[in-house]
């Protein structure tokens, strides 16, 4: 039987470096390339899409719209891992964990869209409380999160090395800064379409001066919500969700053994898995909590889900290179 041909269009950048990585290690695909002085030749990318069993695109927005409609073999499948269809119409979301039936939506569908690194570790938190109404839908839901910088992309990667080259025990001055402060970021629309909110979540990003991982947290007051609820009602309603899933790890409730020195979650800990973890810390006493996902910016949240993605619409075992 004839390998499955995967092409990667848009190779050259951090996720599709990372992708053909994963890929280049194995002996069940075939990846064909187009040659480097072709990779924007609009006539070459075309032939060599229509030539896959399934494009992987690694590609600005309009780049990933320009290369999917040059598709005219219908037997093409597309993952894209850019922002442009994660909520189009006739695309399926590349979440395999979003609800029960959802892998078999990505396996049958020609059309799969990559999540966004901070909606992995928002959705993972949020989607399955509002879908047992703990959390209702019309709650104002805030979001703080920090990612390393390389989910930035190759700019924001050579800024910070650049400091670091240059002397890495001095100061930078970017030791951590929050960014979207005039709201509306791009990721947003994936959340509040996914997450089964009426209201769009209020979401808050940040840099951290460190190359991989990320930390996701969902504060909530739990006297604002319309019934009274417990930490353990919230641990148990996730931990319930996530059961069968290999990919989504649920900590015990407040969980003190991931803290490092017992006080801080390191936003590094999930690097090179393709791994959510979450944490749910409560005071019944005060009515406050915190849910946290914890993943690796590059794994679970870019290049590690693509290829999840990808065995699913090959038939393929979830992980497999992952």
């Amino acid at each position: 039987m004839a390998k499955p041909k995967v092409f990667i269009d848009g190779a050259e950048g951090t996720t599709g470096l990372q992708i053909h990585s994963r890929l280049n290690q194995r002996d069940d695909i075939e990846i064909i390339s187009i040659p480097q002085e072709k990779r924007k030749d609009a006539q070459a990318r075309s032939n060599y899409i229509n030539l896959a069993d399934v494009a992987i695109l690694c590609l600005p927005d309009d780049a990933a719209r320009e290369a999917v409609s040059f598709v005219s073999n219908p037997d093409v499948k597309i993952l894209d891992a850019s922002t442009a269809h994660r909520v189009a119409s006739g695309w399926v979301y590349g979440f395999p964990e979003l609800e029960k039936n959802h892998r078999e939506k990505i396996r049958s569908s020609k059309r799969v869209s990559n999540p966004g690194c901070y909606p992995t570790g928002f959705l993972a938190c949020v989607r399955p409380l509002v879908t047992a109404s703990i959390i209702p839908k019309n709650f104002p839901v805030t979001i703080n999160a920090v990612s390393g910088y390389s989910g930035g992309g190759r700019k924001l990667i050579e800024e910070y090395e650049k400091f670091h080259n240059a002397s890495p025990l001095s100061a930078t001055g970017y030791a951590y800064g929050i960014y979207g402060v005039k709201f509306g970021h791009k990721h947003v629309k994936e959340m509040h379409v996914y997450s089964g909110l009426d209201i769009p979540p209020l979401f808050v990003p940040a840099v951290g001066d460190f190359e991989q991982g990320m930390l996701v947290q969902i504060p909530l007051q739990l006297r604002a919500l319309e019934k009274s609820i417990t930490g353990e009602a919230i641990h148990t309603t996730l931990k319930e969700y996530y059961q069968d899933e290999e990919n989504i790890v649920v900590a015990p409730l407040n969980d003190e053994s991931y803290l490092r020195n017992g006080k801080f979650l390191d936003a590094q800990g999930a690097v090179n898995t393709n791994l959510v973890q979450i944490f749910v810390f409560a005071n019944d006493n005060t009515q406050e909590a915190l849910l946290v996902a914890r993943l690796d910016n590059l794994g679970k949240g870019a290049s590690g889900a693509a290829v999840q993605n990808l065995n699913i619409m090959l038939g393929f075992p979830d992980n497999l290179g992952c």
